[in-house]
């Protein structure tokens, strides 16, 4: 069982995946529907070693739903 900070961040982790992931991998427009910056997005990514290729590999099969995000 982890504790309350690997668990906080393992959300945050993967509430940017779909984000990116339902705005086609715009840094800005997931920054933007997650409420933060550009700035704290790229923060964010490299925190946590997000990779579009590996995120897709992971993904594979699974259902593609739409999400709620922003369009510009």
């Amino acid at each position: 069982m982890g504790t309350l900070k690997d668990k906080v961040e393992e959300l945050e982790r993967e509430e940017i995946i779909k984000a990116l992931r339902d705005c086609g991998w715009v840094m800005a427009r997931a920054a933007r529907s997650l409420g933060i910056t550009e700035r704290m997005i790229g923060y964010k990514i490299q925190k946590y070693g997000i990779r579009k290729k590996e995120v897709r590999w992971l993904e594979q099969g699974a259902g593609g739903e739409s999400g709620n995000c922003e369009g510009g």
